[in-house]
């Protein structure tokens, strides 16, 4: 049968994708190819939709079956689903969310995809795709994490965007000073302690000794990750970020940047759109790069979202020709925009719609984040070593002298979790 889709050409044409004439020369794919997606709110379907139909007209003769199933549901029938007749593309997650199915044998090793040049513009995110040396998927899209703040107080109290960590201590004197904290944040739901570690982390000791703490191969009362806890305390010392943020979840805890008690936000891209909706203008707000502390290349949490073929598709040349469409420059550029998912793409080589953070998230990532791209505290992490991890890291940030209490609590779990 041909593609399920037939309707799905108008969505091609409202995203803008235009057939890329290099896809189909010489090289008409034939046969089958079933995907399998959990992109099932509105935009995202829609934007699946049309990389299927865009996907057809290069080859009209492949036979595509889209199966949507719904995002939270696809958590837990994915494994399933990779067992016994697989599809032969899946949607799903990189870094320790692709591990468990990486080493159940249930992920395609395409390492050779990146070897050999079949996937040009990735070498910023090839790494979230990593497992011991071996790539298991392609990402889609990602979006930048990294410090917001009010430029307009910063310009008031004559303070420039901090490159060193010991500049970003000044700053945060200075704002305390004139009696505002200098974070907002609200851990209530533990995930946003979650980042400040994983940033306060790979700047003190960097991007791999973080992901070798991920993966279990550290102990958490190691020196080096105490060093990380000591350079938070510092900030948490000096009043840096704002009273009883245990009470508040991301969004209430906004309230105190936009009223100006707090001037910065450790959070992702995503906390733009509320900062506009309440009223900040893009002359208030800006967005720079977290600070350095040790000699280390930058290393940047960017959840990324990803297609993997699985290891028993009986497709897996169709699959492989798919994963180069949706990885290309053209299409990175429009599924991206702000008509369809709104996030970066991760070509280097793809354009981004004229948003002052868009672009300046994409300018970081794909050449600033050197050190590689995590994926968050609650995805690197397996899920179990997360919660509780994040359970510590909200502690320490209320009461920090615990510190001892809570490391010995982490190995613990360490040793019985990655066991």
């Amino acid at each position: 049968m041909h593609s399920i889709l037939k309707t799905s050409c108008a969505a091609v044409a409202a995203l803008g994708m235009a057939a890329t004439a290099a896809f189909a020369e010489g090289h008409q794919l034939t046969g089958d190819l079933k995907i399998t997606s959990d992109m099932s709110n509105p935009a995202p379907r829609a934007v699946m939709e049309g990389l299927v139909a865009g996907f057809q007209e290069l080859h009209p003769d492949l036979n595509i079956e889209l199966t949507v199933v719904d995002r939270e549901a696809w958590k837990t029938q994915i494994r399933n689903a990779l067992g016994a007749n697989p599809p032969d593309v899946v949607n799903w997650y990189a870094a320790n969310r692709m591990g468990p199915y990486v080493d159940a044998g249930l992920f395609e090793d395409i390492s050779d995809m990146y070897a050999n040049g079949d996937l040009p513009g990735l070498d910023a995110v090839q790494g979230a795709l990593t497992l011991d040396g071996k790539q298991y998927g392609v990402p889609y899209t990602y979006y930048q994490w990294g410090m917001y703040y009010r430029e307009d107080i910063f310009n008031e109290l004559g303070l420039s965007e901090p490159v060193t960590f010991d500049e970003e201590i000044a700053n945060c004197q200075v704002i305390v000073d004139s009696g505002r904290a200098c974070y907002a944040i609200g851990t209530k739901f533990l995930w946003t302690a979650g980042g400040w570690f994983d940033y306060m982390n790979m700047r003190t000791n960097g991007f791999d000794f973080h992901m070798q703490l991920a993966r279990g191969e550290v102990e958490w009362t190691d020196p080096r990750v105490r060093e990380t806890f000591a350079n938070w305390r510092k900030l948490i010392d000096m009043g840096g970020f704002i009273a009883d943020h245990q009470s508040y979840s991301w969004q209430e805890a906004l309230n105190f940047m936009i009223d100006g008690e707090a001037t910065s936000y450790l959070m992702g891209n995503f906390a733009v759109a509320a900062m506009r909706e309440a009223g900040l203008t893009d002359e208030q707000i800006d967005f720079y790069q977290f600070p350095l502390i040790g000699d280390f290349p930058q290393g940047e949490d960017a959840p990324t979202d990803t297609f993997h073929i699985p290891s028993g598709a009986e497709n897996k040349e169709n699959a492989r020709a798919f994963l180069q469409y949706v990885t290309s420059a053209n299409v990175q550029t429009e599924i991206n925009s702000g008509d369809a998912l709104g996030q970066l793409p991760i070509n280097a080589e793809s354009g981004v719609d004229a948003d002052e953070f868009l672009e300046q998230g994409f300018a970081m990532l794909s050449t600033n984040a050197k050190g590689g791209v995590a994926q968050f505290f609650d995805r690197d992490f397996p899920a179990e070593m997360a919660s509780v991890g994040m359970e510590g890291l909200q502690e320490f940030m209320v009461f920090p002298d615990n510190l001892d209490d809570i490391l010995a609590r982490l190995e613990e779990a360490r040793q019985r979790i990655y066991q």
